[in-house]
């Protein structure tokens, strides 16, 4: 069942599912203080924190990440595929937060070194800077032995003026002393404070973190994205307190990326030139013993020319030489990609074995030819072959030059680290807001949870379900609240203790009249005039049920005596002026008779018996045949006879009571008394063979969750002159 439905159910007996909202909004309206109380309170909260919480900046770059061919595009072919790099986002956001680029920052900014000033827990801080106090420190160099704590140090002002300071350990020895801008060494410490900003005394805590500690914390405050989809525009953004450093950090986290690019880039050309220029003395050694071999043979066989078959033959076989030793340097780069099993490494091969069968076709067909034009042939053939090898190295070797003198890299810086100037953190007034809110829906749950569990009577209907017919709703009397105060005081008169008597037009005085009325009627069976009040727990108001009740049907002709019959507890006495002593304990041990502890209480027809000294057996005393005989005499001497007595649900002192007295009556305070303990006093009575009249529910306040959710007591409706 709904928090809602069970407010609903509290007020309707007929326990209906349809929600009361009528209900639901007196409850608001009922603690609408405490509603506004406590949503200040968060809303001031919410101030608060906004006004102290340190102001967090945000600097950005943009770096932009080009997909093209490293190098001059001019030389396009084989060359330009050969260094192309096409770098996608997600590797170069990788490369940017890799500890290569970060580690170079956090060297050259000392970021292993942390120093923060020390101010007043929580507060300190945000008041220091809203007053402008705020102290700051550089340190540009702070080495500790490997043996030594890298944490826990404290550096002290000890002069602002010159810059003089004093730094301790975690155990407050000092281990060092020094000044700003000079450098300070000790045991193997070593200090360069650079700047700082601070009164006399002030201190600060210094801290030696590890490198790879450092990188994590740029790595987890550094947020780098994309913008837009396969733009290759990069993003780096951080957040921190200080604008000034957070954008140093930036700038040099861009520079570093963009040089380590750049040197990324050149590389590959540096390794295709190293190799190349290797091998290049090999081929020129082979190209000149095949020149020196065929000028050999010529002078042997006296310049044997070739005939027009040769010389096509050996174009030919050139020209398949050429491009077996193409594919020998593409099979070199291919094999640095791709598997053999991959189509591009396939066709490579197949073109290869093309080349070869054709090659062994020529020379066949060579074989053909004299000996002389063989030899003459071959050699030819290796010194042509060799020739144009030479000149493609040297070619390229060349293109390689080029191309490492002109790398630039594929990275491009396009806005240099900024700061803003207003801080993104904390965002005040949507703090403020969500505090103030916050606050607000906190306070109404609370309200509502508290009516939901609370189970005290509101109505007397919900008294009348037990069976037990209410005979008065006695409201709350703020006259009586003003007369308790007063009861602290001496040498008062009952007119200034007495509600009745204070203010007889009263709202509770009117109740009580109606009660005179009601009850009237319910003792004309009783077997005599007595009448008791009684409850289910202390603190219910059965001593003001009883006194004033006592006091209207004084003034209204007859003659009243009532009972203090509480021995533990009762203060009768305080509201009709005088003491408690002799009284009702006195006469049930025998020290006193009927007419000593009779007293007058200033109001006409209306005599008191206050409780007497406190006995240790009370309930033994009421069970005395004393008890029996005082009833009997004040019901043959007075035309009603209250008895006021303690909670049944405490102590048996009502139970005895009540075997003696012809009317009973349970009072039961406004939200404080549960339906369940009033249903189980009346049943306690009932077991000792009392049967329980009515009921009087005192203390009404008028609340707005009763008047919308359909209840009406006394607040709702008044008569008088006015």
């Amino acid at each position: 069942m709904s928090l809602a439905q069970n407010l609903t159910n509290k007020a309707t007996p007929n326990n209906s599912d349809e929600i009361d909202l009528g209900k639901l909004f007196g409850i608001l309206v009922d603690n609408r203080w405490n509603i506004i109380v406590i949503t200040l309170l968060f809303t001031f909260i919410g101030i608060t924190y906004a006004l102290l919480a340190t102001p967090i900046y945000k600097a950005d770059a943009l770096i932009q990440v080009e997909q093209k061919s490293t190098g001059m595009p001019a030389l396009g072919g084989d060359m330009a595929d050969l260094f192309s790099s096409e770098s996608t986002a997600t590797t170069e956001i990788e490369i940017i937060k890799s500890r290569m680029v970060l580690g170079e920052t956090v060297d050259k900014l000392n970021l292993t070194i942390v120093a923060t000033p020390n101010y007043m827990p929580v507060i300190g801080k945000g008041l220091a800077r809203l007053t402008g106090d705020s102290e700051s420190i550089a340190v540009s160099r702070f080495l500790l032995p490997d043996s030594a704590q890298q944490n826990g140090y404290v550096l002290t002002v000890t002069n602002s003026k010159d810059g003089d300071y004093t730094l301790a350990n975690a155990d407050g020895r000092e281990v060092l002393k020094g000044q700003v801008g000079k450098l300070a060494e000790n045991k193997g410490i070593s200090l360069l404070v650079t700047d700082v900003n601070a009164k006399n005394d002030a201190t600060f805590t210094l801290s030696k973190i590890s490198r790879l500690d450092a990188i994590q914390g740029l790595q987890r405050d550094l947020s780098v994205g994309e913008r837009g989809k396969q733009t290759g525009i990069l993003q780096l953004s951080m957040t921190g307190e200080n604008r000034t450093k957070i954008k140093e950090i930036l700038n040099d986290i861009s520079q570093n990326y963009f040089l380590q690019n750049v040197e990324r880039n050149s590389a590959e050309a540096e390794k295709s030139l190293v190799f190349l220029k290797k091998h290049l003395p090999e081929i020129k050694t082979q190209l000149n013993n095949a020149e020196d071999k065929l000028n050999h043979y010529r002078q042997l066989n006296e310049s044997v020319d070739l005939n027009l078959e040769a010389k096509s033959a050996l174009e030919v076989m050139v020209n398949v030489e050429s491009q077996l030793n193409e594919l020998t340097f593409k099979e070199s780069d291919i094999s640095q990609r791709f598997t053999k099993e991959h189509p591009a490494y396939i066709a490579l091969l197949d073109k290869r074995k093309t080349l070869l069968s054709e090659k062994a076709r020529l020379n066949k067909r060579v074989e053909k030819l004299p000996k002389t034009q063989q030899e003459i042939l071959r050699l030819t053939r290796n010194v042509e072959v060799n020739q144009q090898i030479y000149v493609e190295l040297l070619n390229k070797v060349q293109e390689l030059s080029i191309v490492k003198a002109s790398t630039v890299g594929n990275v491009r810086i396009l806005d240099t680290a900024q700061s803003y100037s207003q801080a993104v953190k904390p965002k005040k007034a949507l703090i403020v807001v969500l505090a103030t809110l916050l606050g607000c829906m906190l306070s109404v749950a609370i309200a509502l949870l508290r009516a939901a569990f609370h189970k005290g009577v509101e109505t007397p209907d919900q008294i009348e379900e037990i069976g037990l017919p209410v005979y008065a709703s006695i409201p709350l009397s703020d006259s009586q609240t003003e007369l308790l105060k007063k009861q602290k005081g001496k040498n008062l008169t009952v007119e200034q203790t007495l509600l009745s008597v204070y203010n007889p037009a009263d709202l509770s005085v009117e109740a009580l009249r109606s009660l005179r009325t009601s009850l009237h009627f319910a003792m004309m069976e009783a077997k005599n005039n007595v009448l008791m009040v009684s409850g289910p727990s202390p603190g219910i108001g059965k001593s003001f049920v009883s006194v004033n009740l006592a006091s209207v049907i004084a003034k209204a002709g007859q003659k009243v005596l009532v009972i203090d019959a509480d021995m533990r507890k009762g203060r009768m006495e305080t509201q009709l002026c005088t003491d408690n002593k002799p009284g009702l304990s006195d006469y049930l041990c025998g020290k006193q008779d009927f007419g000593s502890i009779v007293r007058e209480t200033g109001v006409n027809g209306l005599e008191f018996i206050p409780r007497g000294d406190t006995p240790p057996n009370p309930s033994e005393l009421l069970m005395h045949p004393r008890f029996k005989t005082l009833i009997e005499w004040a019901g043959e001497h007075y035309d009603m006879v209250i008895v006021d007595t303690p909670p049944i649900l405490a102590v048996t002192d009502a139970a005895i009571v009540g075997a003696h007295v012809g009317t009973t009556l349970l009072v039961g305070r406004f939200e404080q008394n549960t339906v369940k303990e009033i249903e189980v006093a009346k049943q306690r009575f009932e077991q000792n063979g009392i049967e329980v009249k009515g009921f009087i529910l005192n203390a009404i306040v008028r609340k707005a969750s009763s008047t919308y959710g359909g209840n009406y007591g006394y607040y709702n409706y008044s008569y008088d002159s006015k």
